[in-house]
């Protein structure tokens, strides 16, 4: 039996690294375009900030003889009939079963002076070839204009800010991340980005782009001009389909799979942002990672069903605390808020048959543990829900970001799903320090937010006499 990962991103490399897990001797074949080793996308922002080095955002790769890479090669065809795949160098390789990893790119939208190939100085960020991009000519700037007032281009704008470029956000719609946050949200969010030197225009469609030897110049639709040494475009991505389009799959915005990850193809699967799962397209790496389990174990001959996480959105970016959980931007249930702009906060809880159905919290609230775990969890909300509104902890909310009193079944990681239970089982299986947990549980490896709460963990344990 041999398997085929087209697309070595995040979902492609957590992919190979299952299969080996389960069968080290399987022949896997992983194909990457890119020419770099799989690296974690979502701490690319980190790069960008220089808080992050280029190896330190590298994911752990498989050893062992189970596992080919083939890197800087394109898959140019499916033979579905022969199973067999055509490459860029001129390969022809057979497979049993296929998955197609290939992720998704980055949006140029219809904005006259946008395409490819990009002027020097504007670019997308989506890559590590494009943050690299980025940096070439940020280096060399004193300012910077991002297109987009998404996760992506916020992340972008706060990471050139700590570089000391003046920053200005453009975003077509009336308030930021409107996939995640509401109207209130996003208002207390743009005084923050404010005092941390990167300034909001909502509500602003940019109609022209131009570049010159001086720098970028955005022409607003309402008359304005912004200009800057330097352009980037985080306008949003989409699925890429085109290699299973050619191939006759099935492919609506994403490429439809089962509740097995399986394709109209039963030999083809499909993982990661190009999948759509149950009419919703990807793009957070908890599915795509639970995805990635899901085919390893079918494949290996395990019965599994892919069942989606609740989506838990966090910002990545210094100097802001923000998490946006289930139906973060819906008001039917029981709706309760809080916000004090002036010191950057804001919360939003909304509760349907005693459960939290959605969530906001922004800035420094001690009760964003708790209120993860209870989303995560599912269970019974406190009768007094200004504890978990306010930040106030105590007999109604427990102080569940303290190691000691979190429950054992507790979600630490929510990319990977690590428990804290499982993080003691670690610490009693002979990991003693924070990277060796880690190394065994693979917590932190995803977005990074859990980082404190593990290291917090593995203090409180070494401070133990006896942990069990």
């Amino acid at each position: 039996m041999s398997v085929l990962v087209v697309g070595y991103g995040m979902a492609g490399a957590r992919l190979a690294a299952e299969l080996h897990a389960r069968d080290r001797y399987l022949p896997v074949t992983a194909i990457g375009a890119e020419p770099h080793r799989a690296y974690n996308r979502i701490l690319l922002s980190g790069v960008l900030a220089g808080k992050l080095a280029e190896p330190e955002v590298t994911l752990a790769e498989p050893a062992g003889r189970g596992v080919a890479l083939r890197l800087g090669v394109t898959v140019t065809a499916i033979d579905r009939a022969a199973r067999t795949l055509s490459t860029s160098d001129g390969d022809r390789i057979p497979y049993e079963h296929l998955v197609l990893a290939t992720g998704s790119h980055a949006v140029l939208p219809p904005i006259d002076g946008l395409a490819e190939p990009l002027p020097d100085r504007v670019a997308v960020f989506r890559t590590l070839d494009d943050c690299r991009r980025i940096l070439a000519t940020a280096d060399k700037s004193a300012s910077a204009l991002v297109l987009g007032g998404g996760l992506l281009g916020l992340e972008a704008a706060r990471g050139l800010a700590l570089r000391g470029l003046r920053v200005d956000v453009v975003h077509a719609v009336g308030h930021l991340m409107e996939r995640q946050l509401d109207p209130a949200a996003s208002a207390v969010l743009v005084g923050t980005l404010a005092g941390l030197g990167v300034t909001v225009h909502l509500g602003a469609a940019t109609t022209r782009v131009s570049c010159d030897s001086g720098g970028v110049t955005a022409a607003l639709a309402d008359g304005r001009q912004l200009a800057a040494d330097l352009a980037v475009v985080a306008c949003g991505t989409r699925p890429e389909t085109a290699l299973a389009r050619t191939a006759g799959l099935t492919v609506e915005r994403g490429i439809v799979v089962d509740d097995r990850l399986r394709t109209s193809d039963p030999a083809i699967f499909a993982i990661g942002d190009c999948a759509q799962h149950a009419g919703v397209v990807g793009g957070l790496v908890a599915p795509a990672w639970e995805q990635a389990r899901v085919v390893a174990d079918v494949v290996t001959g395990t019965a599994s069903r892919y069942r989606p996480p609740a989506p838990v959105t966090r910002l990545k970016a210094t100097g802001i605390d923000l998490a946006a959980l289930g139906a973060s931007t819906d008001h039917d249930g029981e709706l309760l808020t809080f916000a004090d702009p002036s010191r950057g906060t804001y919360a939003k809880l909304l509760v349907r048959d005693n459960r939290l159905a959605g969530a906001i919290m922004l800035g420094d609230n001690p009760a964003v543990g708790t209120v993860i775990q209870l989303f995560d969890r599912g269970t019974p909300v406190p009768e007094d829900r200004r504890a978990l509104l306010l930040g106030r902890t105590g007999a109604a909310a427990p102080a569940a970001d303290s190691p000691a009193l979190m429950p054992d079944a507790a979600t630490v990681c929510q990319c990977n799903a690590v428990t804290k239970r499982a993080l003691l089982a670690a610490w009693r299986g002979g990991a003693r320090s924070a990277p060796e947990v880690v190394a065994a549980t693979r917590a932190t490896t995803g977005c990074g937010s859990c980082a404190d709460a593990v290291h917090g963990l593995v203090e409180w344990l070494s401070n133990q006499e006896d942990p069990a």
